[in-house]
């Protein structure tokens, strides 16, 4: 204790006591950003390589290939054909070739190119191809009233005879009417099932009862699916035959 010069006695005031700088604060680092581009990579990584997986087999290869690179469909647009043969024609989009892996998507777009309306013709020439994408083809055809007819056009624009075999004929039978053309012929045969499953008996039922379910829903008569069954090799069917299962709905005429 010491006097002070203006009362009484007071303890002499305490020193602050010299405290050591505080360290300078550095911001946090977070590792969130890190590891937010680790999972993009192993995401991008991955999704790759499933991607390289589906590309690389064989039959994802053949479906990006038949709608991108080398369909196995061509086409061509004619503003009128008379595939009648009454002398009228009708916007058709003629197409020939076999019906490959992606003949649906790709026929899909070229039916959207033409602006085709209801009562158009799609006029086929095809020794057949695939059946599931021939039926989707029939079911396109069919929600969009279109008829269908078997031929193709020459030089002068001309509706000439051709042939429609095998799943040709499912995407003939999508027409609403489906015209006959004098020469033109109309082929079925058995289907085989390819698909190596465990039980090719159950497969080859269940394609037996698609192919019924869908020539039943187009108006066919059933009794092209037994003709179908006598044969493993192509079989003609004659314009009456043709007509009398309904596969012909228009008689068959001279254009």
């Amino acid at each position: 204790m010491q006097s002070s010069p203006t009362g009484p006695w007071a303890r002499p005031p305490r020193q602050a006591a010299d405290r050591p700088a505080a360290p300078p604060k550095h911001p946090r680092s977070s590792g969130r950003p890190l590891w937010s581009v680790v999972f993009f990579v192993l995401l991008i990584g991955g999704v790759g390589v499933r991607a390289f997986k589906d590309v690389s087999r064989p039959e994802a290869w053949a479906y990006w290939k038949d709608l991108y690179f080398a369909p196995s469909l061509t086409s061509s647009l004619n503003p009128s054909v008379d595939v009648t043969g009454a002398g009228h024609g009708r916007p058709t989009l003629v197409i020939s070739g076999k019906i490959g892996p992606a003949a649906a998507s790709w026929f899909r777009e070229r039916l959207d190119e033409a602006h085709l309306a209801a009562g158009d013709t799609v006029l086929m020439s095809s020794p057949g191809g695939s059946l599931d994408q021939a039926i989707i083809m029939g079911e396109i055809i069919r929600s969009r009233g279109l008829a269908t007819a078997v031929g193709h056009v020459d030089a002068s624009g001309e509706a000439k005879p051709s042939y429609c075999a095998s799943a040709c004929v499912f995407v003939y039978a999508g027409g609403k009417p489906r015209f006959g053309v004098a020469g033109s012929m109309l082929g079925v045969h058995r289907f085989v099932t390819s698909g190596g499953g465990d039980d090719p008996v159950a497969e080859t039922q269940r394609t037996a009862g698609m192919i019924l379910s869908y020539v039943t829903k187009m108006g066919v008569s059933p009794a092209i699916v037994e003709a179908m069954s006598q044969t493993s090799e192509v079989r003609w069917l004659g314009p009456r035959e043709a007509t009398a299962m309904n596969l012909i709905t228009d008689p068959v005429r001279t254009p």
